[in-house]
């Protein structure tokens, strides 16, 4: 009699949490609950891949796991280098799906740009990633899995590691509410990825539901796709973001629970001509001064050349995005310009476009 072929899918172990990986440690591999700290820490903390490099696991748990589970990493199928020094990986899923993700260089780290879905269904009309429409939702090891890709290709080419998160790739993070909160409680992890809470900002266009459960989570930062002063222009700017109106979106911010030291951030893309006059600052300060924010500025970043399309919007004056910070500041909002990096190589704000070489 020949042994029965265990023909169950293998487990993926990127995508269990810390709880997760204990159960199927301890119920199916019958180990001893010890071992999850250490396949933990190969995981996340080394990065290793392969079964074999667990040093400090028998030879028999090792096959089983080989048997049993598989670790997989999205492939890196482009890797675009910008004069700023702005990395932007193309990564293959394990289906085929692809998805880009971005490290930014900060000083003596990197900030990396994560995707949550692949494509995106919001649609807003000055972003790339919109024009692609929505496939699906990514996994907590897809998500996560951009992290340590990053990390190793930053460490391969000598570089400094990654220490801040931005969930602002490709997809509304607030729309795949499920994983993304799994790939939040799993970053903090000191025997993992090691990345604070206060590192990790999650960009949304503001839905409400889910900046409640983020809130409760205390697992993250918000930072708030604004865009517009007024519902009427955001209306005409994010359709799908503004059905809901800006007063319930802001009511619901303002009971966001954070930090003494934190503020809730106000992301507003500057488009030339549209939303970027003094009379525009006026409404912001209206809408924004007596609450506990801070705004972002964003000069519109048009499509690359080589997408050979023409750009939906104008880029603005400089004179009067730094017009338009003045007046804020005057008026004591915390505002900020945000330069944007990577435009050369399409992977600056709203260029996410899945571009080859």
């Amino acid at each position: 009699m020949t042994d029965a072929v265990d023909i169950r899918p293998k487990v993926a172990l990127l995508n269990l949490t810390r709880s997760e990986l204990e159960a199927f440690v301890v119920d199916e591999l019958r180990q001893p609950r010890f071992r999850t700290d250490q396949l933990w820490h190969w995981l996340w903390h080394r990065g290793v891949r392969d079964f074999g490099g667990m040093t400090n696991l028998s030879k028999d748990l090792k096959a089983r796991l080989a048997q049993r589970a598989v670790i997989s990493w999205p492939g890196v199928d482009v890797v675009r280098t910008s004069r700023d020094g702005t990395i932007k990986l193309l990564l293959r899923l394990a289906d085929g799906e692809r998805i880009e993700t971005v490290l930014i260089p900060m000083g003596a780290h990197y900030t990396q740009c994560l995707s949550t879905q692949v494509g995106c269904a919001m649609a807003c009309t000055f972003c790339a990633t919109g024009e692609l429409g929505f496939t699906r939702n990514m996994s907590m090891g897809e998500i996560l899995g951009q992290i340590m890709v990053g990390r190793a290709h930053l460490a391969e080419k000598g570089l400094p590691t990654v220490r801040n998160l931005v969930f602002m790739g490709m997809g509304e993070p607030l729309m795949n509410l499920t994983e993304l909160l799994r790939a939040l409680e799993t970053l903090g992890s000191a025997e993992g990825i090691s990345i604070a809470s206060r590192r990790a900002t999650v960009s949304s266009v503001g839905i409400p539901q889910g900046l409640k459960i983020l809130g409760d989570s205390g697992l993250a930062v918000p930072a708030i796709s604004l865009h517009a002063p007024t519902q009427e222009l955001r209306e005409k700017l994010m359709p799908k973001a503004a059905r809901v109106p800006l007063d319930e979106l802001l009511g619901c911010l303002d009971q966001y629970p954070i930090k003494a030291r934190e503020r809730v951030t106000y992301e507003y893309i500057m488009l030339g001509g549209v939303n970027d006059s003094i009379a525009h600052a006026k409404q912001l300060v209206k809408l924004l001064g007596q609450r506990r924010c801070k705004v972002n500025l964003i000069g519109y970043n048009p499509p690359p050349p080589e997408v050979g399309q023409a750009a939906p919007y104008l880029a603005p004056d400089p004179a009067g995005v730094l017009a338009f910070e003045d007046y804020l500041r005057s008026k004591h909002i915390t505002t900020f310009i945000r330069r944007s990096m990577g435009q050369d190589i399409a992977a600056a704000c709203g260029q996410l476009k899945l571009l080859e070489g």
